[in-house]
């Protein structure tokens, strides 16, 4: 199969999907203009990190995870080996851990140091850290966490989150963008940029004073729901297409976040899976989400959270060598694959965890995202007399008490509103989740 790495017919899964062996020398790579650097397409994200066989912590219960960092150096090793070379992390990754175990694999990896390239944030989201002294002293640390003396792509994290008064008061009127600017031009940092979410006023304001602060990349959420359709999935969101144009005019490489918008654009309703399926019976459906964000040439690599090696392999097979999308496909994508899409009323959740934890014990992303996987599997009923009512109302409350906790549901939010500040996708969660906990309470009442 073209683009796969894969020639044989035999080589398939009972799903069609490829399981022959993964080229270690085929993978795509893009120039980064200002630097040189040859950068991997897939990029690596160190968001959702593998927990420990038989940890407390589940999938989602954060504030118990304990990260299998065996696992991770596997994965690491794995993805350098096939030639992945760029591993983006935060200080707000996995509760304060993933810079720590990101710089723990490559370490153990045995691959020099220049054959990674690092990319990591400035986290200063709240506003008791928003002082010089403690954006350096999150600068410092992360260079500590990392086990390096340098890194390769610093960004300010979520610009646009707050606004301008949020852009003055992390970075601007307390001289922190002025020390990194300085630190670039010491090497400490190699390339300066910033990821997006919000506020266009901020996104906008900084590509204009591009002369002044010479951005050298920038990171963007793009996929093919959002180059048009952002606003359907997110009231805060701005179209992708705005986004990648601004960028491309200036020459800015682009990193992509969210190609599956948090895996929504896997875990779709079954017709839309085969919609796609129809297309290319052999291909995962992920794989045409990481080629239309691949396909577009400024980007430099997209960024995907690879807890799974199965995720991974899937992703080597996808880049190595990319297949790019051809004019139709990519409208196909944007117009008729978007448009069903967003006629799913699912909660724009990408499971960032940047809500948990919550004060009072809720686990915010497991609910939402239950809720989803029960919209794309026609599980929620809109009346009794749906036809498939009564199979319907007990995959949902069934699998709600397994995917949920009782005492960390909906029913116990008590509407603080603390989770809303910190999500980048803008969800109002009190809401959500007073809607989802009316829904539960007429489904155990037969009340709809």
């Amino acid at each position: 199969m073209a683009g796969c790495g894969i020639k044989k017919k035999d080589d398939l899964d009972p799903l069609g999907h490829h399981t022959g062996e993964i080229p270690t020398d085929k993978m795509t790579y893009r120039e980064n203009p200002t630097t040189g650097d040859r950068v991997s397409l897939l990029g690596y994200g160190m968001m959702r990190l593998p927990n420990k066989v038989g940890s407390a912590a589940g999938n989602h219960a954060e504030s118990e995870e304990e990260i299998d960092q065996e696992e991770v150096n596997r994965l690491v090793k794995f993805a350098l080996d096939h030639g992945v070379n760029y591993f983006d992390t935060s200080p707000a990754y996995c509760r304060g851990h993933s810079e720590e175990s990101t710089g723990t694999a490559l370490k153990a990896s045995g691959y020099a140091r220049d054959k990674y390239f690092i990319a990591t944030k400035l986290s200063n989201f709240s506003p008791e850290q928003w002082s010089f002294e403690e954006g350096v002293k999150m600068f410092e640390n992360s260079l500590r966490y990392l086990q390096t003396d340098y890194i390769d792509y610093l960004l300010l994290h979520g610009i646009g989150m707050g606004g301008m008064e949020a852009l003055n008061g992390r970075y601007i009127d307390n001289g922190l963008l002025d020390y990194l600017l300085r630190k670039r031009e010491e090497g400490v940092i190699r390339n300066l940029g910033f990821s997006y979410h919000g506020d266009i006023e901020v996104f906008n304001y900084l590509l204009e004073n591009q002369d002044r602060y010479k951005w050298d990349f920038a990171q963007i959420q793009m996929n093919y729901v959002d180059w048009h359709l952002a606003d359907e999935t997110n009231r805060r969101n701005t179209d992708a297409e705005y986004l990648y144009q601004e960028l491309d005019k200036r020459g800015i490489p682009g990193v992509i976040m969210e190609p599956l918008l948090g895996g929504r654009l896997v875990k779709m309703p079954n017709h839309i899976v085969a919609t796609l399926k129809k297309k290319r019976p052999e291909d995962s459906v992920a794989s045409w989400a990481f080629r239309y964000a691949g396909s577009k040439p400024r980007i430099m690599t997209v960024l995907s959270g690879m807890t799974y090696m199965e995720h991974l392999q899937d992703n080597l097979r996808t880049f190595s060598p990319l297949e790019p999308l051809t004019d139709e496909e990519q409208e196909w994508l944007e117009t008729e694959v978007a448009n069903l899409y967003v006629s799913y009323p699912t909660i724009p959740c990408n499971d960032c965890k940047y809500c948990m934890p919550c004060p009072y014990g809720l686990n915010i992303p497991a609910i939402l995202l239950h809720y989803n996987k029960c919209v794309n599997e026609g599980n929620v009923p809109e009346s009794q007399q749906a036809e498939n009512y009564r199979r319907a109302r007990r995959a949902f409350l069934v699998g709600y008490d397994r995917s949920v906790p009782r005492l960390r549901q909906a029913s116990h939010c008590i509407q603080c509103g603390r989770c809303v500040e910190h999500c980048p996708q803008r969800i109002d969660i009190p809401r959500e989740l007073n809607r989802i906990d009316q829904f539960v309470e007429n489904l155990k009442q037969n009340k709809l």
